[in-house]
C-alpha cells in the first residue's frame, strides 16, 4: 500500500508539473510539444505493456492509436456524442477491435504474433483509405472536430485543451503503473520470462495475454483521441506502419525495463526530430543514422543502462560489505 501512495504522490507531482509549465511558460510552442509527447508517450507506454513485460513485440499497435482518433472524430462529427460520450464511445470501439484481433493474434508467438499484428494494421490502414464517405480516404476527417463546451470545459481553448490531455495523460500513466506493480502485471513478466512455466503453474496464458492486450489497446486509444482532440482531426497515416515503427524506437531509445523508458524514448525521438527538420531537408535519414548510433552504442535503453549501472553499484556494495564483515569477524 506505501508504494501505491508513493507511486499516486508522483503521479501529483508530475500533473503540478505540467500545469505549472502552462503557468510559468506561456509559449504555445512548448505545450504543443508537450501534448504531442503525451499522445505519443501514450502509443509507447502502453506499447510497452506488450513487449517489455509480456514479452509480445507487435508491429501494429498503431492501429489502436487510429481506432480512437477515428472513432472520436466520427463520434463528435455526428453531433450526438458530448465529449466525455464520445470518449468512452472511441475507447469501448477500440476495445471491441482489440478483443477480436487479440483473440486471433495472442495465441501465436513471436515472429507470427508480430506479422499477423501488422496485417491487421494494414488492413484497417486500407480500410481507411478505400472508404472515403466515411474516413475522408487519404484526406482525413475534414471539417474538423467539434469541440463543445462539457462541465464548464472549453477544449476550443488551447489552454484549457492543455489541461485536459495532461490530466487524461496522467491517468492513464496511474492506471498502467497500477497494473504492472500488481499481481497481474507480475504474471505478465512470468509469462515473459518463461511461458510453459507460467502454465505449469496454473496460469491462463492465452487469457492473461489478451487481457493485457485489449488494455494495451485501450490506452493506445486514448493517445489517438489526444492527438485528434490536438489536431482536430484524424489522418491515415495514424495507422500506417511507420507509427507502429516510431513507438518501437521509443521504447528502444528510453528502455524497455524500466516504467518510464518509453516515455523518455518519446521526448528524445521528438527533440531528434524536431533538431533535423530544422538543420537538414534529409530529416529521416539522419534521424536513422543517429537512432543506429543511440542503440549500436549503448546496446539498451537510456534508463535501462542506468537501471543496470545502479543495480551494478549495489551489487558491488553489498559484496564490500559482507567482505568487511567476513574480515570482521575472521580477526
Amino acid at each position: 500500500m506505501t508504494g501505491r501512495w508513493r507511486d499516486l504522490g508522483w503521479a501529483g507531482l508530475g500533473l503540478v508539473a505540467l500545469l505549472l509549465v502552462a503557468v510559468v511558460d506561456a509559449r504555445p510552442a512548448i505545450r504543443d510539444f508537450i501534448m504531442f509527447a503525451m499522445a505519443y508517450g501514450l502509443l509507447a507506454m502502453s506499447l510497452n505493456l506488450l513487449i517489455g513485460y509480456t514479452g509480445l513485440v507487435s508491429f501494429g499497435h498503431a492501429m489502436f492509436f487510429a481506432s480512437g482518433a477515428y472513432a472520436f472524430g466520427l463520434a463528435m462529427q455526428s453531433g450526438h456524442f458530448s465529449v466525455p460520450a464520445a470518449f468512452v464511445f472511441a475507447i469501448a470501439l477500440t476495445a471491441a477491435l482489440a478483443l477480436v484481433v487479440g483473440a486471433i493474434c495472442v495465441r501465436l508467438n513471436e515472429i507470427y504474433f508480430a506479422f499477423l499484428t501488422l496485417a491487421f494494421q494494414m488492413l484497417l490502414y486500407n480500410l481507411i483509405l478505400g472508404w472515403v464517405s466515411f474516413t475522408g480516404g487519404d484526406q482525413g476527417l475534414m471539417g474538423g472536430i467539434p469541440r463543445p463546451k462539457f462541465l464548464g470545459i472549453d477544449l476550443a481553448d488551447r489552454l484549457q485543451l492543455y489541461v485536459f490531455c495532461s490530466v487524461a495523460f496522467v491517468i492513464c500513466m496511474v492506471i498502467m503503473r497500477q497494473i504492472v506493480t500488481s499481481p497481474f502485471g507480475y504474471t505478465l513478466r512470468l509469462i515473459r520470462d518463461n511461458q510453459d512455466r507460467a502454465a505449469f503453474l496454473g496460469v491462463d496464458v492465452v487469457r492473461v495475454k489478451l487481457v493485457c492486450f485489449v488494455i494495451s489497446a485501450c490506452i493506445a486509444s486514448v493517445g489517438g483521441i489526444l492527438l485528434a482532440l490536438f489536431v482536430s482531426g484524424a489522418y491515415p497515416n495514424f495507422a500506417f506502419w511507420t507509427t507502429s515503427g516510431e513507438s518501437i524506437f521509443m521504447i528502444m531509445l528510453g528502455g524497455s525495463r524500466v516504467f518510464l523508458g518509453p516515455l523518455l524514448g518519446t521526448i528524445i525521438l521528438r527533440v531528434l526530430n524536431d533538431v533535423t527538420v530544422v538543420y537538414t531537408s534529409h530529416t529521416e535519414l539522419v534521424l536513422g543514422i543517429v537512432i543506429l548510433i543511440f542503440v549500436l552504442g549503448l546496446r539498451k535503453g537510456v534508463l535501462d543502462l542506468i537501471a543496470d549501472r545502479i543495480e551494478t553499484r549495489e551489487q558491488q556494495k553489498a559484496f564490500s560489505q559482507r567482505d568487511a564483515a567476513d574480515a570482521g569477524k575472521a580477526s
